[in-house]
């Protein structure tokens, strides 16, 4: 379980709206703005939503009616939604930068590198992202380049977390193939005080620009379905994780409350043998 002062952290970031209102009026917020009644509903969704979560059973790639975890855009080339890096980016917006750090380019992120030996424990997962150009009519974006990061089964990011602040485990960064694909093998992070589990990316042009932390075309997160979490979160060391999911939902988190469609990944597998996750990415 995380600490209370790390869990402190993470609340005061992602309740403060003098912190993340900038970030979370991005362009769909922005074309609410303009029908007259947006404000109220952009201030609204960065409130802390209440106890409840959504109704045990859903569909492993359940979404928003009308809609279909981890599909292709629609046809009038909906972008993922621009929302706040957090308060343990690692990618120098807020501290320490990991990105120009030599190892960070990896697939397997389970295990910190360079001198930092800790290994990430939980339920395997992998997550295949799949990066669309919504410029060029949603076709692969190729050259492009994806950091990834979230926090552990504990709630701890590491970097920051007192007690893992020297590992840097559950992040990295990966170069896209032709088809747009980049593929990470980590763990299902933990659900914690305040937030529906959630995995964190930036998008960039190249790896370049990846490894330089500049140029950055999108900062979003991918939302998890319920019913793996419940699943996952049953087995040991995540006992913590089934409380706090229980105490939010999609409808009600900071980020997600807006809409999640393009944002809430297909989640496969079962407990014994890992998850995969997948979500296109346009941008």
């Amino acid at each position: 379980m995380a600490h209370d002062h790390d869990l402190d952290e993470v609340e005061e970031h992602d309740r403060g709206l003098s912190h993340d209102l900038p970030t979370l009026l991005s362009r769909r917020r922005a074309l609410a703005l303009l029908g007259g009644a947006g404000l109220a509903a952009a201030l609204a969704g960065c409130g802390v939503g209440g106890g409840g979560g959504d109704s045990p059973g859903t569909d492993t790639g359940a979404a928003a009616p009308g809609s279909t975890a981890g599909d292709s855009p629609s046809a009038s080339g909906s972008e993922i939604p621009e929302e706040t890096a957090g308060p343990y980016p690692g990618d120098g917006s807020n501290g320490v930068n990991v990105l120009t750090e030599s190892g960070i380019v990896r697939s397997d992120i389970t295990r910190s590198f360079g001198s930092a030996s800790g290994v990430a424990e939980g339920v395997p997962l992998t997550v295949t992202l799949k990066v669309l150009d919504t410029a060029s009519d949603t076709a692969p974006l190729q050259g492009a380049a994806v950091y990834l990061w979230h926090c552990d089964r504990e709630g701890r990011y590491s970097l920051y977390a007192d007690d893992i602040r020297d590992e840097n485990y559950l992040r990295g960064v990966q170069e896209a193939a032709a088809d747009g694909t980049v593929t990470f093998k980590s763990i299902f992070p933990a659900a914690y005080s305040g937030r529906w589990p959630h995995i964190h990316f930036e998008v960039y042009p190249s790896l370049d620009a990846a490894t330089t932390a500049t140029g950055k075309l999108r900062t979003s997160q991918l939302a998890l379905p319920e019913a793996p979490c419940r699943q996952v979160y049953a087995t040991d060391g995540y006992t913590q994780s089934l409380q706090n999911l229980s105490q939010t939902s999609l409808d009600t988190d900071m980020v997600f409350s807006d809409g999640y469609s393009l944002q809430l990944a297909k989640v496969t597998g079962d407990v014994a043998n890992g998850y995969t996750a997948t979500l296109n990415v346009p941008v």
